[in-house]
């Protein structure tokens, strides 16, 4: 592959999307950042991804990391929606919008790939935001300080992807028979991989390994996703930012116009912020066509 946009355009195996469009004013930050999609894969919830696209809009927006996942084989459940999203990336990004693509392990083919395509998308390993108040992050998706990943015990990540795939086949072929017999859809399977994907990282210290990566390197904070654990707090001496994921929480972090940190939750139609924080006011979106 000579470029990203090739990249992308091996996935979608050259159809035509259909781009969807926006139905009112977006809401525009400075920074956008979204990880752990998993576009491809069994439990990828990409259609929320779609909805997220058509009512946002950022000057720059970092795709940290698991966008595909390339550990299952991509084109057994890649649907139109799939399509649709990213031909909204690639749209905004010849719209004006900075791509920073921040390979992690499930889209790793993408490392092979780094460098600056049509002065919009880059394709780094790791970068440095920084914020309009000054304040420096360390953005990478975060596998790099996963014991998980290492040689000897990347089988267990492996393995954690197998069930977790096949758990979700299990609960998507149960609630789709007591849909059909008019019966409210069976969370318990859900339950169990949450509980599963918690045993399983369980003794691993992930945030506080990244939080000191961040400090060692004079940063103020880190973005990352991996986890599939949102979060946004300083209980380590720097800032933790985890962007979750668009597989259970459909969430991402955002720049707001004062340089501060949000998490923001998406619930389908519109975009809401965990109770007792207000969003932002929006603000005027760059001019582009979907």
């Amino acid at each position: 592959m000579k470029d990203t946009r090739a990249a992308f355009e091996a996935m979608l195996g050259g159809a035509e999307a259909p781009r969807p469009v926006p139905t009112g004013p977006r809401r525009h930050y400075r920074a956008l950042f979204i990880s752990d999609v998993h576009m491809g894969a069994r439990g990828c919830r990409v259609e929320m991804l779609v909805d997220f696209l058509t009512h946002v809009s950022a000057d720059t927006i970092y795709l940290v990391g698991d966008i595909f996942d390339s550990w299952v084989p991509i084109g057994k459940h890649w649907t139109p929606a799939h399509d649709m999203a990213v031909r909204l990336l690639l749209d905004l990004a010849e719209a004006g919008a900075r791509i920073v693509y921040l390979p992690g392990n499930h889209d790793a083919f993408m490392r092979r790939h780094l460098g600056v395509y049509f002065s919009q998308i880059e394709v780094v390993d790791e970068t440095r935001h920084t914020a309009i108040d000054g304040r420096e992050y360390l953005v990478l998706h975060g596998d790099q300080c996963d014991i998980f990943q290492k040689k000897r015990a990347r089988w267990i990540s492996l393995l954690g992807a197998h069930v977790d795939s096949g758990l979700r086949g299990l609960s998507s072929g149960v609630n789709r028979v007591r849909r059909i017999l008019g019966m409210d859809e069976f969370i318990v399977i859900e339950r169990a991989l949450l509980r599963f994907n918690s045993l399983i990282r369980y003794g691993n210290r992930f945030e506080k390994r990244l939080a000191k990566r961040a400090r060692q390197g004079g940063y103020d904070g880190v973005i990352c996703g991996h986890f599939h654990k949102p979060a946004l707090h300083d209980d380590f001496g720097v800032t933790y930012a985890n962007c979750g994921d668009w597989i259970d929480s459909f969430t991402a972090v955002t720049e707001n116009r004062d340089g501060g940190l949000d998490l923001l939750h998406w619930a389908g139609t519109e975009a809401t912020e965990p109770a007792g924080t207000l969003l932002p006011e929006t603000e005027d979106a760059p001019g582009w066509v979907a």
